[in-house]
């Protein structure tokens, strides 16, 4: 093979795999590619299995295997297809890492964000599991429902969507999380849902929920309604009792009980006990984060009924 007959330099070999000499005597050293043989001068001599045991080592090496993980391939106690498995798995882990780490930066970036414990925030929550992700959000179901007689059909039908941060996330998608984890950790946040959930329980709306007469006035508020927000009529207006005048006597007879201001009264304390713009929000952020159509998960209907309930109030008081 060379003026040495059958063997190689460790030059040879720098040269061969486009290793440096000193790479290839810390292999020797370590045990890794030991050499075959010592000149009678005692320089290191290779042979063609050495040339091709250092090569094997210089790929595993690229393709980022730790020297543990290749000495276990070397001595045939872990096969190369298992170890290709095992470190295919791991980057696929590295590479879901490295694009949250993209998007949580860009997402700084966006937002202007230049306050440490902001940052450090949002890329805590942003590096959780999905197991962790999906621990919150049921922890925030448990403290809505936890002790109350509610349908477990219900509960379960609110419990069962899940968030599914994408491998991948958009800084839209990191941003949506953050602000729904700060969102379902609030107290005051949490205090109001339960509110709703045991108003719900004890008047059994949260479970068989407005019957279909009720329903379509629901839609008939929207579409009164909605004209006068946009141009910025006042509930407590004219045109708002307007509105109550056409719909509360509706409303009353869709109940079996007579219209007045008590029942006026009554109607819009319970139409704005469960209208909060939080609770709107927080499936606009489930939505963005599970990429669900935008259209699916922008109403706007709470500020709607909002208006339609001052209105009530507004119409009892007069």
């Amino acid at each position: 093979m060379n003026d040495d007959g059958p063997f190689l330099s460790i030059g040879d070999l720098a040269r061969r795999t486009g290793l440096p000499v000193k790479t290839i005597r810390y292999y020797a050293d370590i045990g890794l590619v030991p050499p075959t043989d010592r000149s009678p001068a005692g320089y290191r001599r290779y042979d063609a299995v050495a040339l091709a045991r250092l090569d094997l080592v210089r790929t595993l090496r690229e393709l980022g295997i730790d020297l543990a993980t290749v000495r276990r391939v070397l001595d045939r106690s872990l096969s190369l297809a298992d170890m290709a498995t095992a470190h295919a798995a791991a980057l696929d882990a590295q590479i879901r890492l490295l694009r949250t780490r993209r998007s949580v930066l860009r997402a700084v970036a966006a937002l202007g964000i230049d306050d440490h414990e902001e940052l450090d925030l949002m890329n805590r929550l942003a590096h959780l599991s999905a197991a962790e992700r999906q621990q919150i959000i049921d922890d925030y179901w448990e403290s809505a429902f936890e002790g109350l007689d509610t349908d477990p059909a219900f509960a379960e039908r609110m419990r069962s969507v899940r968030v599914d941060l994408p491998d991948d996330p958009t800084p839209a998608q990191v941003e949506a999380w953050v602000e729904l984890a700060e969102l379902v950790q609030d107290p005051s946040y949490r205090a109001r849902v339960r509110q709703m959930a045991e108003a719900g329980a004890s008047s059994g709306s949260a479970s068989a929920g407005p019957a279909p007469a009720e329903m379509a006035l629901y839609e008939s508020v929207t579409e009164l309604v909605t004209p006068l927000r946009s141009a910025d009529v006042a509930p407590g207006s004219p045109e708002g009792r307007l509105v109550v005048d056409q719909l509360a006597p509706r409303f009353a007879h869709a109940r079996g009980v007579a219209d007045g201001a008590d029942f006026r009264r009554e109607l819009g304390e319970q139409i704005a006990l469960f209208s909060d713009r939080r609770v709107e929000r927080y499936w606009e952020l489930v939505g963005i984060i599970n990429g669900w159509p935008r259209e699916q998960v922008r109403s706007g209907s709470v500020a709607t009924m909002e208006w339609f309930a001052q209105a009530l109030i507004a119409a009892a008081e007069a």
